[in-house]
Order: structure tokens, then C-alpha cells, then sequence
């Protein structure tokens, strides 16, 4: 696919609203592969004293069972069904949160533009907590949105609906950039015209490229 920085001056201008995601899009998704594919694993073997093989099949097959529903992204949900405080930990880890390269420079610019920042995530609002009281980073958006005050995740058509209605700017003169391609083909299903994947949310993991969008890896080379 064509960089995202052949947007024209006109796609700009057409431009209201800028939806970012936050995990893997502002945040080094490394944080959180590594919480939930090493230290959640080590964790629930030390609580069911199982082996880590059997914890790591064992919580395997519930990830794969809850896998874009509003369960897999609920803290709540996953301390009740495994038994840990997921928030706690979380918290204790939060020194391994960081941004991935770009995103600090890239809210200074466009916050300075005529349009609404706006962050969209499927994070639960404690998650959300945790991440912003480390980064900081509400400084630069108008607005924050979970997708648990809608009760959908971001995968469903129903957000959107919901998102619209609440921001009152049609999806149509929306910019959403996010790093997993079946949101981004549901929020254009929904009427968002420009989406934009990120390559590359894992910093320690090789690029990925996509088929149906426009990719970038460094969200300034949307400023170009």
C-alpha cells in the first residue's frame, strides 16, 4: 500500500477529528506481550502450583476463547477468572511502559492543529489509568474514550455508532490510526474514511505490512 503521507492538503482539511489508539499505535505494545505471554503465565503457575507448560496452554486456549470480545481487553474480568490482581501487577511493571518512537513529537504537532485529538482504546479505565499516570500523554487529547463506557469493543459496529454519536463529528471526517487490521476494517466498514495501521507496535518485533491499508511506523511520517 501507498504511504500514509499522500494524504493531499485537501485530505487534511477534510480532517476534524484524529482518533489514535494507544497500545502498540502510542505505546510500545512490548509492555503488554510481555505481561500477558510471560508474566501473567509465571504468575498463575505460582498461584495454581502448576507447571509453567500447563499454565502457558492452559491460558492459551483463554485467550484464544475471549479474543476480541470486551472480556480480553477487561482487567476485571481476568483478576476474577485467573485468581491475580492484574491491576497490581500492572502497576508494579509500569516502569517497563514506554512510547514508541515518534509519538511524543507527533501529539506536540497535531495538538497545535484545529482538530480534535481524540484517544480510542480498547484498554480497560484502570489499564488506562495506569498507562496515562506514566506517560502523561491526556495532556495532548481533547478527548478520552474506553471502550468499556460503551460496553462494546472497538471490533464491534456498535462503538462506532456510539462514538460517533458522542463526539458528534461524523466518522467521515475522522483520521484513525490503530496497529490491528480487523479494527481498522471495521471502523471503515462504519464510515471512518481515513485509517492508517501502524507496522511495527512491538518495537522488539519485526514490521508487519498490510494488504488493505496504509502503513507507517513513526506516527510523524504523517507529518511529512
Amino acid at each position: 500500500m501507498a504511504r500514509p503521507n499522500t494524504l493531499s492538503r485537501q485530505d487534511w482539511e477534510n480532517i476534524d477529528a484524529i482518533l489514535l489508539d494507544m497500545d502498540g499505535t502510542l505505546l510500545d505494545l512490548s509492555f503488554d506481550n510481555h505481561f500477558w505471554q510471560t508474566a501473567v503465565p509465571e504468575l498463575y503457575a505460582e498461584e495454581k502450583g502448576i507447571s509453567l507448560e500447563d499454565s502457558h496452554q492452559y491460558l492459551g486456549e483463554c485467550y484464544d476463547e475471549f479474543s476480541g470480545t470486551l472480556n480480553w481487553y477487561c482487567t476485571d474480568f481476568w483478576s476474577e477468572k485467573l485468581g491475580i490482581d492484574i491491576i497490581q501487577h500492572k502497576s508494579g511493571m509500569a516502569h517497563h511502559i514506554s512510547l514508541r518512537p515518534g509519538t511524543k513529537e507527533f501529539l506536540e504537532k497535531v495538538s497545535s492543529l484545529q482538530k480534535q485529538i481524540v484517544l480510542v482504546t480498547n484498554a480497560h479505565p484502570e489499564t488506562l489509568r495506569v498507562k496515562l499516570e506514566k506517560t502523561s500523554i491526556d495532556q495532548y487529547f481533547d478527548r478520552l474514550y474506553s471502550s468499556h463506557q460503551f460496553n462494546q469493543p472497538k471490533e464491534s459496529a456498535g462503538f462506532w455508532q456510539q462514538l460517533e454519536q458522542d463526539l458528534t463529528i461524523p466518522l467521515h471526517r475522522c483520521l484513525f490510526i490503530d496497529d490491528t487490521e480487523n479494527i481498522l476494517m471495521r471502523a471503515k466498514q462504519s464510515g471512518v474514511k481515513y485509517v492508517v495501521m501502524v507496522e511495527q507496535p512491538d518495537m522488539t518485533r519485526p514490521a508487519r505490512g498490510s494488504k488493505h491499508f496504509p502503513t507507517l511506523n513513526r506516527l510523524t511520517e504523517l507529518l511529512k
